[in-house]
């Protein structure tokens, strides 16, 4: 039963963020398009800041409130969507969705990921690894092909040639895999080294997501000025910076150690995340928004499995302590990721002027 519940609920986030994202962007005016992105983003940011503590303090109570203050939320939602969001027009293809698409995706980021996660445990020579990596390249070559020639693929790769969405997209997942890894990393810090509580776990990470809402929606006249590019790529020398602190400070405790990390790291990510977005969905036609951004979605998506099944390896998933060489090593995957994400920044171009 459990598992059922979180196939359906990982199914329902499937359908609402990228449908989320689309609605707006249709909604909002071509000069207000990178605000709205902005404003969106901010919000995902308030709500990760809110969420660990609100879920601890549940955790405290009754763990079976995670899962229920969430009924409530999901039927008012769905009533106001009900009468306020416009109707989707008719689609020829509505009814010739690529589920052989979706199977071959989903198994090859499966297979990665396993492969990934058993590494450190199994060797990456070992027969079961190889041939992990291998069927995932293997399946997500046919998951390309397959999308090449379905009328309605899960991946469209027409909105691929777009101006500045590739490596926009490339660099949110390489971003996503850092940002999942720093997430995960300070969490079995703090419960694992410190000890800590899931409630107090949930009030040292807070400070991070709360700097992304207003860097959120400030960077927006520095990203005109300076180019998308450039300001992603100064988010993401900020993120390396606060992860860097951690590998110098960490063992001094809370307020000389993680809280500043976490400042940096919400810096970086409130300049690089909604600069990364804007960019990749600002060019796309108003046809292409919901596909755009269920496509910038899912490169997150796949960039946080990629990042928590790395760090995972690097750490070790066995019941023996972790040291503090431990976490080291699974910051410094962390930060060669945001210097590959940083990297491709520099191949965004600058967006032309309406």
């Amino acid at each position: 039963m459990a598992g059922g519940g979180g196939v359906l609920q990982a199914a329902g986030a499937a359908a609402l963020i990228p449908s989320s994202l689309g609605l707006l962007l249709a909604a909002a005016p071509p000069e207000r398009r990178m605000a709205a992105v902005r404003g969106w983003t901010a919000i995902s940011g308030l709500a990760a800041a809110l969420g660990p503590v609100l879920g601890g303090l549940l955790t405290e109570l009754d763990w079976r409130w995670v899962f229920l203050v969430n009924v409530p939320i999901g039927a008012a939602a769905i009533l106001a969507g009900l009468r306020m969001l416009p109707g989707a027009p008719a689609r020829p293809d509505a009814r010739r969705r690529d589920l052989l698409g979706a199977a071959l995706l989903t198994a090859g980021i499966a297979a990665l990921a396993f492969g990934v996660v058993r590494s450190e445990s199994d060797g990456w020579t070992s027969p079961q690894i190889l041939g992990s990596l291998a069927g995932a390249a293997v399946v997500l070559a046919l998951f390309v092909l397959r999308s090449a020639r379905h009328p309605a693929p899960v991946l469209p790769l027409g909105v691929l040639r777009a101006p500045a969405f590739s490596p926009a997209s490339l660099a949110n997942v390489l971003f996503a895999v850092a940002f999942a890894a720093m997430l995960l990393s300070c969490v079995l810090w703090c419960q694992d080294v410190w000890e800590w509580s899931a409630l107090r776990t949930g009030l040292a990470i807070t400070p991070g997501p709360l700097m992304v809402p207003a860097l959120a929606m400030g960077g927006a006249p520095l990203a005109r000025k300076i180019g998308s590019g450039p300001l992603a790529l100064i988010g993401c020398a900020v993120f390396a910076a606060g992860v860097a602190w951690w590998m110098w400070r960490m063992a001094d405790g809370y307020a000389l150690g993680m809280l500043p990390g976490m400042l940096l790291t919400g810096v970086g990510v409130g300049l690089t995340l909604p600069t990364l977005i804007g960019a990749a969905v600002a060019a796309l036609p108003p046809t292409s928004f919901s596909t755009g951004s269920a496509v910038v979605t899912m490169a997150r998506q796949v960039g946080t499995v990629v990042g928590v099944a790395a760090l995972i390896a690097v750490l070790g998933g066995g019941e023996a302590a972790r040291t503090a060489a431990d976490f080291d090593a699974g910051w410094l995957l962390t930060i060669a990721a945001t210097v590959g994400a940083a990297a491709v920044c520099l191949f965004i171009p600058r967006a032309r002027k309406a």
